[in-house]
C-alpha cells in the first residue's frame, strides 16, 4: 500500500481569516462530494458483479472442530474473510494484518446487525492462532486453512516451488513477494445453503479494514508515511509509550 502524504508544518501553509478559509473549504467540499458520489457509485458496481459458485469442499480447523465454508457463516447470508498473513510456523502475525484486525471487534456488532459474518483465516495450525490471539487480546473468530487450499485458491497463499516464478495476486501475474500477502474476500449463502464468491480486493482495497487511515487523512499531518507506506504500524503491544503532554499551570511552570 502507498500513498503520498508527507511532513507538514504551519511553514507549508497560508494563514488567513476565517471567511478566506469558509471560502476555500466550501470548494474542498465539492471535490469532497464528488468523491462520495463516485464512491457511491463504484459501491453499487460491486454490488452488481456476478457471482461465482464455490465447487470445493472447504474445512476449517475451528475451536469448535472441523467446519465447512458454510458453516462459517454462523446463521447468516454474507461472509466477509480476512486473509491474515499468518504461515506455519510465524512466531507472529503480520504487522499491517494485525492492524486491520485491530478495527475489527468493535465493528463485528454492527456487521452482525447488517446480516453479515467477519471470520480471518490464515494458514497456521489452530494453536498458533490461538496463542497469537491471546497475546492481542481479539476476540473475532479466526480459524485455520492448515494443509489446505483456500487461501493458495484465493491468492494469497504462495508455495515453495512458485518463489522462483510470477504469481497471481491482484488480478494480475507478478514476481514472489513472499509466502503470504494480504486480501478480503466475501462470500455469500442463498436459501438453498450454496455459496458464492462475490468479491475479493487485495493491495491497497484492504484499507476497506483500516478506520485509523481514515481519520488520519483528516489531521494536517495525513499519514506522514513518507518513510515508506506502513513502517510506522506496530503491533499494538509493541509502540513505544507516547510522550506525555505538557500543561501550563496558573505560575508559568509546566507539568506533564
Amino acid at each position: 500500500m502507498n500513498t503520498s502524504t508527507g511532513k507538514s508544518s504551519i511553514a507549508d501553509h497560508t494563514i488567513v481569516s476565517e471567511e478566506k478559509w469558509v471560502t476555500e473549504r466550501k470548494r474542498l467540499l465539492a471535490r469532497e462530494k464528488e468523491l462520495t458520489h463516485l464512491r457511491d457509485q463504484v459501491a453499487r458496481e460491486r454490488r452488481a458483479l456476478p457471482w461465482v459458485r464455490i465447487e470445493k469442499s472447504y474445512t476449517f480447523d475451528t475451536p469448535e472442530g472441523r467446519r465447512t465454508l458454510a458453516d462459517l457463516f454462523e446463521g447468516r447470508r454474507q461472509l466477509v474473510v480476512q486473509h491474515f498473513m499468518l504461515a506455519p510456523g510465524w512466531e507472529q502475525g503480520c504487522q499491517s494484518c494485525s492492524f486491520m484486525a485491530d478495527h475489527t471487534d468493535g465493528m463485528n456488532v454492527h456487521l452482525a446487525a447488517r446480516d453479515v459474518t467477519f471470520v480471518a483465516v490464515s494458514r497456521a495450525p489452530l494453536a498458533e492462532i490461538e496463542r497469537f490471539r491471546r497475546r492481542m487480546g481479539w476476540k473475532f473468530r479466526w480459524v485455520s486453512a492448515f494443509g489446505r487450499d483456500f487461501n493458495l485458491d484465493f491468492h494469497v497463499s504462495f508455495t515453495p516451488q512458485q518463489e522462483k516464478g510470477q504469481v497471481q495476486y491482484n488480478y494480475g501475474l507478478q514476481p514472489y513477494e513472499g509466502e503470504e500477502l494480504p486480501g478480503i474476500s466475501v462470500f455469500y449463502k442463498d436459501e438453498a445453503g450454496e455459496v458464492f464468491h462475490t468479491y475479493s480486493t487485495y493491495r491497497r482495497g484492504v484499507e476497506a479494514m483500516m478506520g485509523t487511515y481514515s481519520l488520519l487523512d483528516l489531521t494536517p499531518k495525513g499519514r506522514d508515511e513518507s518513510d515508506g507506506a506502513m513502517a510506522w504500524v506496530r503491533h499494538h503491544d509493541r509502540y513505544e509509550a507516547a510522550p506525555a503532554v505538557k500543561s501550563r499551570s496558573a505560575d508559568g511552570s509546566c507539568h506533564s
